[in-house]
C-alpha cells in the first residue's frame, strides 16, 4: 500500500469520525445502545416508540452505526419496515462510545469545532483533549484482532474531529498558501491567536504533519498533503452546527434547525464554509465532463445550445470551468463576439449567489446570476423568457450535487406497485419517508425538467447512497458514511445510482452511455456523471 492511499483511507475515516462520534454517543448517552444490545433484534417504529424519537432521524442515526459496521440494518421495502440487529462487533464498538464524549461535549457546547476563527478562549479545552488522545485515551490494545480494530478505527474517528475543524480553519483562512508550505515559520509570524496556533502546531506535529525546532515549524510531506486537500473536510465540516444539535433533532422539536422564517441566516449549516468546500471537491469531476461540453460546442452553430443554466451555481466555479473550456477549446470560442454565449447561474442560497458574482466578475465573466428554485423549472423559464427573451430550452442545463436537495414536496401521484430497491434512511422534518415515496418524489421532480431537457439533454454530477453493509465492508475507501449522515439529517435525498437511472427512465430522460462515468468505478461508487436525454 503506498503512503498516499493509506493518507487518503485516513481522510475518509476521520469524515467517518465528524459524523459517527455525535451519532454514537448521542444514542449510547440515551441508554438506545443499551436496549439495542438487550433486545439483539428490533425495528425501528418499535425503537422510537420506546425512546420517543423523531423516527425519520433515528432511523439515520442506526443507519450510520451500521456502515461503520457497528450495527446490522435492513429495510424492506414491501413492508416499509426497517430492522437493526446486533453483530460481532456491538457489544464491544457500543463500551467503546464514552470514548466519543469529549469531542461531543465540546462540540456541543463551544464555537472550537463550527467556527472558522479559533479563538484563544479553548487553547485549555484543546490542550486537554489533545493529550488524551496522544495517551489513546487510556486504552490498552487488545490482543484481539477484532477488538484492537474497534480501538483503532474509534480512535480514529476522535482524531477526525481533532482534524477536520482544524484543517478546514487553516485553509480558509490561508494557512495552506503555497508561500507558507515551502518555508518555516514561528506561530506568531502567521496566526493571530500565536498561543492557541501553537498548540495546534504542537499536536500536528505528533501527528507528523510538521518538524519543529527552535519554535519553527515546516510542513512535512505527510502534512502537504493532508494540507493541498483541506476542501475535502469542508462539506462534512460545514453541517457540524447541524451535528451540535443533534439531540434536538433526535428527541426535540425537529424544525428548530430548519425554520428560515426565524432565522437571518441558516443556522443548520455552515453556508460559506459548504460553498468553499463544495468548490474544490467538485474540481475532481471537472475534466471529466469537458468532452461533453467541446462535442456540444464544436457542433455547426445552429445546433448548439444559445447558452448554458447551471442550477446551483454554488462558487460559480463550475460555470466558469464550461466557459473557459468552451472558449479555449472549440468552434463556439472562436466566434463568441458573432454568438456570444447566455451564461445563467442560478441558485436558491443567497450566500452562494454573492459567491458567484464575485467569482464571475473576478474571472471577467459575464454572466446572469439569479435567484432559481429548483423544484420550479416553471418558474426560472418565465423570468427567463420574460426578462431575458431566452427559451429555457435552448440552453444546455448543467448542476452539481443538487438534484438530491431539492425541496420535499408530496408526490401527487403514487405508483401503487413500486418496490424500492434504495436502501436509503430518508427523513424530511423528522419524519420517516418511506424509500418508495421518496421515488416516487424523484419522479415528479424529473418529469418537471423533462420537457427543458429534452433537445440539449441535463448535464448532472450527483451524490449516491450505498448500502450500509457495502460500506462498512470498506471502511476507508469511501464517504459515505458522512454524506449519508450530513445529507439524511438535513432532508437531502440520495439515492443510489441505478435507482436514480430507473426513475430518470420513468420521467423519459435516460443518460447516454458514451458520458456516463461513475466514482470510484466501484460497486461502491458514490458520485455519477450523466448526460441524460430525451
Amino acid at each position: 500500500m503506498t503512503d498516499k492511499k493509506e493518507y487518503r483511507q485516513r481522510i475518509f475515516q476521520h469524515l467517518d469520525g465528524l459524523v459517527t462520534a455525535p451519532s454514537a454517543f448521542t444514542l449510547f448517552k440515551k441508554n438506545i445502545c443499551s436496549y439495542i444490545l438487550d433486545t439483539q433484534h428490533v425495528t425501528l417504529s418499535e425503537l422510537s416508540k420506546q425512546f420517543k424519537t423523531n423516527e425519520g432521524y433515528l432511523n439515520i442515526a442506526l443507519r450510520t452505526l451500521a456502515s461503520q459496521g457497528f450495527l446490522e440494518y435492513k429495510v424492506d421495502n414491501v413492508t416499509n419496515v426497517v430492522t437493526v440487529e446486533t453483530n460481532e462487533k456491538s457489544a464491544y464498538a457500543f463500551s467503546l462510545f464514552p470514548l466519543y464524549e469529549d469531542v461531543v461535549r465540546l462540540l456541543e457546547e463551544t464555537q472550537l469545532f463550527t467556527s472558522v476563527r479559533i479563538a484563544t478562549d479553548f487553547i485549555t479545552e484543546l490542550s486537554a483533549i489533545f493529550s488524551k488522545y496522544k495517551n489513546n485515551f487510556g486504552i490498552t490494545f487488545s490482543s484481539n484482532e477484532t477488538e484492537r480494530s474497534i480501538q483503532q478505527q474509534i480512535l480514529v474517528h476522535i482524531e477526525g474531529f481533532l482534524v477536520g475543524p482544524i484543517v478546514v480553519s487553516l485553509g480558509m483562512t490561508g494557512m495552506f498558501h503555497k508561500y507558507f508550505m515551502e518555508i518555516s515559520f514561528r506561530a506568531e509570524e502567521f496566526h493571530r491567536e500565536p498561543q492557541v496556533f501553537k498548540v495546534i502546531l504542537d499536536f500536528f506535529t505528533f501527528l507528523g504533519w510538521f518538524t519543529e525546532k527552535n519554535g519553527n515549524y515546516q510542513f512535512t510531506d505527510v502534512g502537504l498533503f493532508f494540507a493541498k486537500r483541506a476542501t475535502a473536510y469542508g462539506v462534512t465540516v460545514s453541517y457540524l452546527p447541524l451535528f451540535k444539535n443533534l439531540e434536538t433533532l433526535l428527541f426535540g422539536n425537529p424544525n428548530s434547525l430548519r425554520d428560515i422564517a426565524k432565522h437571518e441566516d441558516e443556522i443548520h449549516v455552515n453556508r460559506e464554509m459548504n460553498v468553499w468546500g463544495s468548490g474544490g471537491a467538485h474540481a475532481t469531476y471537472f475534466k471529466v465532463i469537458d468532452d461533453i461540453i467541446i462535442e456540444l460546442f464544436n457542433k455547426p452553430i445552429n445546433e448548439q445550445p444559445k447558452g448554458i443554466l447551471d442550477m446551483g451555481c454554488g462558487n460559480g466555479a463550475f460555470l466558469q470551468h464550461i466557459f473557459e473550456v468552451i472558449e479555449r477549446q472549440t468552434l463556439r470560442g472562436k466566434i463568441l463576439e458573432d454568438h456570444p454565449l447566455f451564461l445563467v447561474g442560478a441558485d436558491y442560497n443567497q450566500a452562494a449567489l454573492k459567491v458567484t458574482r464575485a467569482n464571475l466578475i473576478k474571472a471577467d465573466i459575464w454572466a446572469k446570476v439569479i435567484w432559481g428554485d429548483i423544484g420550479r423549472p416553471d418558474l426560472l423559464a418565465n423570468d427567463l423568457a420574460e426578462n431575458y427573451n431566452i427559451d429555457l430550452k435552448d440552453l444546455l442545463n448543467v448542476r452539481t450535487f443538487l438534484d438530491h436537495n431539492r425541496i420535499w414536496e408530496e408526490p401527487q401521484r403514487i405508483k401503487e406497485d413500486r418496490i424500492s430497491v434504495s436502501t436509503g434512511a430518508f427523513a424530511h422534518r423528522g419524519e420517516r419517508i418511506s424509500n418508495n415515496r421518496v421515488e416516487d418524489n424523484l419522479l415528479q421532480h424529473l418529469t418537471k425538467w423533462s420537457p427543458y431537457v429534452q433537445k440539449y439533454g441535463l448535464l448532472i454530477i450527483e451524490l449516491h447512497t450505498v448500502s450500509p453493509k457495502l460500506t462498512a465492508a470498506n471502511l476507508g475507501k469511501t464517504a459515505a458514511t458522512a454524506y449519508d449522515a450530513t445529507h439524511g439529517f438535513s432532508d437531502q435525498f440520495i439515492v443510489e445510482i441505478d435507482v436514480l437511472h430507473n426513475v430518470a427512465a420513468e420521467a423519459g430522460l435516460f443518460p447516454d452511455p458514451v458520458y456516463f462515468k461513475k466514482f470510484p468505478d466501484t460497486a461502491y461508487a458514490i458520485v455519477s456523471i450523466n448526460l441524460l436525454k430525451g
